[in-house]
């Protein structure tokens, strides 16, 4: 039988909790599989250990691992014995601990078991570092949300709670997330949740989210949809704690297990002897923690306010700046400056690349965009790490306008890369519609690309417009495809879709083409801006493209399912139509990918 390894850690005082804890989960696991439940602690009691060794059977068995020998083998590559008293920070060592397990789950001793827990474990969560729960006192309290954001630097609404996660200890050694902590242990001391913003800040963008019954936290005033006694998991979070508090949420559960146990009468004598001092300390230590999260807010020095300083102050200033603009509801808004621009006058400007001249420009600049775009990939100044959906674009039977959100000066070449991935070369051609600026006033080898690289340059001329839409025209009616930016301006590796403008689903209507819908998402890779640059030479980048402070993303392109004119509605109604099915295709891709609700 397959064996599940799953990971407690404590001491004395608390291996009682995880005796229940346990309990309650061999009571609902399924007896298909070996489970090896190691606890990590440095000193637990023989009486104490009996009591947890006496709960196992033919499923499951009960190893006690002393952290201390693995924290004396590596002391001196890693000095860190003086870092851990805690047990909260044991489950950082898992990964490395045990090199035999790929996967592994840790959880909490303050938790019942209502789930199986093998259903947990075979979830298949990729190349995710970590599969959890979001931390729902982040996402339903606004002062640890801002904390969160302010100060981890992680999403209030991407922050999972750490006392539950299936970690894939592969992608931990290869990643090398201990050493990482320990790197940033020497950064900042975070003291709000301590090992579980380490843990946010170093998964940040790497967690796939699980299904909030996986860890349903039971505390005064957070909600949740769904009844909590529907939960897989129950998480006696913070102060509520049932044998603390005969008022507790969840406390019959809990003692419905506990008292099948060996300690129930020790965790009634605890619950009969917890006094009103006690319970006024634990109030005390709530209003303590919310305090503590405003002034790690609130001080100049904090992490983020820290990090700021290393990075490019352009690219700070556009951050700012774009969450500005999205408060202000300005999403079409150009948030850097457009260089200087000269008026396109329509004879100076061949959109169809008729003349012997133009088309040889055009074969030259396909040849060094070629090259360019391999050795941006090559290089990771681009990182596509999968294209989803290619068979939307390799089915189509005409020319198409093909739609994308515009975050990067790169993104096109992304595009051109699922292009190219369609095999339609040369039969049916890629075009990108560009600004006027892009056009007139980039120099070099970026300039010849904008002007001889099947591009479309709009025009404030009106003649040259008329240009423009007739070879626009022309170019769709012989299956072409032209890329357009219905959002309009580029605002710098933001996430989120933003309401589309009219013009490019004009072109789709009025020549009875389909708009193939690409949307981009995006997450941290490992690679830092000024490492890049270090590493790449003979490669013309600064750090306009490559920022210092900043990680290289990395794409997942995903093509939608193409919309077409419906012939029942006139032409205003299919402007409409296709604009709201484009924004609602890419809110869907959005929402599933980045597992959140839209929200600005």
């Amino acid at each position: 039988m397959q064996t599940i390894p799953i990971f407690y850690a404590c001491d004395d005082a608390f291996v009682k909790y995880t005796i229940v804890s346990l309990s309650s989960m061999i009571k609902n696991a399924s007896t298909e599989y070996n489970y090896k439940v190691y606890v990590l602690n440095t000193n637990i009691t023989e009486d104490m250990k009996n009591r947890l060794s006496a709960l196992q059977n033919d499923n499951f068995e009960v190893i006690f691992a002393d952290v201390n020998a693995y924290l004396d083998s590596v002391e001196k590559e890693l000095p860190i014995r003086h870092y851990y008293s805690a047990t909260t920070y044991y489950r950082l060592f898992i990964s490395e601990m045990y090199p035999e397990y790929d996967k592994a789950i840790y959880i909490d001793s303050d938790t019942i078991v209502l789930g199986d827990i093998s259903k947990l474990y075979n979830t298949d969560i990729g190349d995710f570092y970590m599969a959890g729960c979001r931390e729902q006192a982040m996402e339903q309290v606004d002062v640890y949300g801002t904390y969160c954001e302010k100060v981890v630097g992680v999403d209030r609404h991407a922050f999972f709670n750490a006392g539950m996660m299936l970690i894939n200890c592969r992608q931990f050694r290869e990643k090398q997330i201990l050493k990482n902590f320990l790197k940033t242990l020497d950064l900042y001391n975070f003291i709000v949740t301590q090992d579980e913003d380490y843990l946010n800040y170093l998964c940040k963008d790497h967690v796939y989210w699980l299904d909030q019954r996986w860890n349903t936290e039971l505390t005064d005033g957070l909600e949740y949809p769904y009844d909590y006694r529907d939960a897989c998991i129950l998480h006696y979070i913070m102060v509520n704690k049932p044998w603390h508090y005969h008022e507790c949420r969840g406390a019959d559960i809990f003692w419905s297990y506990a008292e099948k146990t060996s300690v129930h009468d020790m965790l009634k004598a605890e619950l009969d002897a917890y006094t009103d001092a006690e319970r006024e300390r634990d109030a005390a230590s709530a209003k303590n923690l919310y305090q503590m999260a405003i002034n790690e807010t609130n001080r100049e020095d904090n992490f983020q306010n820290q990090l700021k300083k290393n990075k490019t102050q352009y690219r700070v200033q556009l951050e700012e700046k774009i969450a500005q603009y999205e408060r202000e509801g300005k999403f079409d808004q150009d948030v850097e400056d457009d260089p200087p621009s000269r008026t396109i006058m329509p004879d100076e400007i061949d959109y169809l690349r008729k003349s012997p001249i133009a088309k040889l420009k055009t074969k030259i600049a396909h040849e060094k965009a070629k090259m360019f775009l391999k050795t941006i990939l090559d290089k990771k100044v681009m990182i596509i790490k999968d294209i989803k959906g290619i068979e939307n674009w390799q089915k189509l039977q005409s020319g198409a306008i093909i739609t994308c959100n515009h975050f990067n000066a790169f993104d096109s070449f992304a595009i051109q890369e699922a292009y190219h991935a369609t095999k339609k070369w040369p039969k049916q051609k890629f075009y990108r519609v560009i600004k006027e600026g892009n056009y007139t006033s980039f120099p070099g080898f970026f300039g010849e690309l904008m002007r001889h690289f099947y591009t479309l340059p709009l025009s404030s001329n009106l003649k040259t417009m008329v240009k423009f839409t007739e070879a626009t025209n022309t170019l769709l009616q012989k299956g072409n495809y032209i890329l357009f930016y219905p959002e309009q301006a580029m605002w710098w590796n933001y996430r989120k879709p933003r309401p589309v403008k009219p013009g490019a689903y004009k072109f789709a209507v009025k020549n009875n083409v389909p708009v193939l819908p690409c949307f981009i998402t995006m997450r941290d890779s490992d690679i830092l801006g000024e490492d890049l640059r270090k590493s790449i030479k003979g490669f013309d980048v600064d750090e306009n493209f490559i920022p210092n402070g900043y990680f290289v993303q990395e794409y997942t392109i995903h093509v939608g399912e193409p919309i077409y004119p419906r012939k029942d509605l006139n032409y205003k109604e299919n402007l409409e139509y296709m604009a709201k099915e484009n924004f609602d295709a890419w809110k869907e891709i959005y929402e599933r990918e980045y597992q959140t609700k839209l929200k600005y």
